[in-house]
């Protein structure tokens, strides 16, 4: 079996910065055609550059809670490389969350962000990947990751939404990847903790002694930077990974092998 994505098209979700632009660049420089969506428009242009109808990266903005955007994405997609064959749901949002505040709707907004928006486009991509692999009697006909965390098996009370959100996120990879193993379509997630998200910055600028405490409850004593996903989530994407699917692979070096902490876990 071959890890190569080359020549494979990618929509990756929640793609302007962070972990979700560094899957991006990853599958680009692999040889992928990759699709970049997130609600961020001046960033995505920012990152894109050139998008001239020969270039492997284009990009697309809007609001993925709405199933019209959604729609449209996958359009646009298929008017850029005809097909899609990997979908990234990395699009996700970290709230704060007060359990005693009976106005608090962080968890109300955190399913509909982490879980309703990957759940709808893992729907829409499956049934185009379903179509397109008519007649296509073996092999791979489709690959899904989801972007989970850690914190859906660990409890932090200022991130009730957050892990509740994640522990759904989890369930459902697990649900669809049977719903869809028929199809040969896989799908899979990565939860990950100690890497340097968008989310964790704006949480360390607000909390700086949190890093400390992450580092000290890592075993690898460090936060990943988000380029270290890239390769576990390029392995579940590619057809080497042919016999792997509903499985949630951890990537936190080693931190949720230790007793849980009070540092966020994100």
């Amino acid at each position: 079996m071959s890890f190569s994505i080359q020549g494979k098209t990618a929509i990756v979700t929640g793609a302007a910065n962070g972990v979700g632009l560094a899957i991006a660049r990853h599958f680009a420089n692999k040889g992928a055609n990759v699709m970049l969506a997130d609600m961020d428009e001046p960033q995505l242009m920012k990152e894109c550059g050139d998008t001239s109808e020969d270039s492997t990266l284009r990009y697309f903005a809007g609001d993925l809670r709405e199933r019209l955007t959604m729609a449209n994405l996958l359009s646009a997609t298929l008017d850029a490389f005809d097909r899609v064959d990997i979908l990234i749901n990395g699009s996700r949002q970290l709230l704060t969350s007060d359990p005693l505040d009976l106005e608090d709707d962080t968890v109300e907004q955190l399913l509909s962000q982490n879980l309703t928006t990957a759940y709808r486009m893992t729907q829409l991509v499956a049934r185009r990947m379903i179509k397109q692999a008519e007649g296509q009697e073996e092999g791979q006909v489709g690959a899904i990751v989801n972007l989970s965390s850690i914190a859906a098996r660990r409890t932090h009370p200022e991130l009730l939404g957050y892990s509740v959100s994640c522990a759904a996120l989890d369930q459902m990879t697990r649900s669809m990847a049977v719903a869809l193993a028929p199809h040969r379509i896989r799908v899979n997630a990565v939860a990950f903790g100690s890497v340097m998200s968008a989310s964790l910055k704006d949480t360390l600028r607000e909390h700086k002694s949190y890093r400390s405490d992450i580092e000290d409850h890592t075993p690898l004593g460090r936060i990943a930077a988000p380029r270290e996903l890239a390769e576990s989530v390029q392995f579940l994407s590619c057809e080497g990974a042919g016999f792997v699917t509903g499985q949630i692979m951890t990537v936190d070096g080693g931190r949720t092998l230790l007793d849980p902490v009070a540092a966020p876990a994100h």
